[in-house]
């Protein structure tokens, strides 16, 4: 079973979209699935700060800024 990650930060309007696709897309798979904020920890804000919405899944980062949802719904089927 996988485990999604949403790398985000509070205010970020695109975190909101992602979390949106995630939230359904998950629901659909029964996939679970989690959000970070990414400025509660220095080492996420090192890492991920500019680049948020960060997409994790299984802890490897699949993708940033936007859900691809074939994309994603496909590396969640493997």
């Amino acid at each position: 079973m996988h485990q999604v990650t949403v790398m985000t930060r509070e205010g970020c309007h695109a975190c909101e979209d992602a979390i949106s696709d995630v939230r359904r897309i998950c629901a659909e798979l029964d996939v679970a699935w989690s959000a970070a904020d990414v400025d509660a920890d220095p080492e996420l804000r090192a890492e991920y700060g500019d680049r948020v919405p960060v997409i994790l899944i299984d802890g490897a980062e699949h993708g940033f800024w936007r859900v691809e949802e074939d994309r994603f719904r496909r590396a969640l089927a493997g």
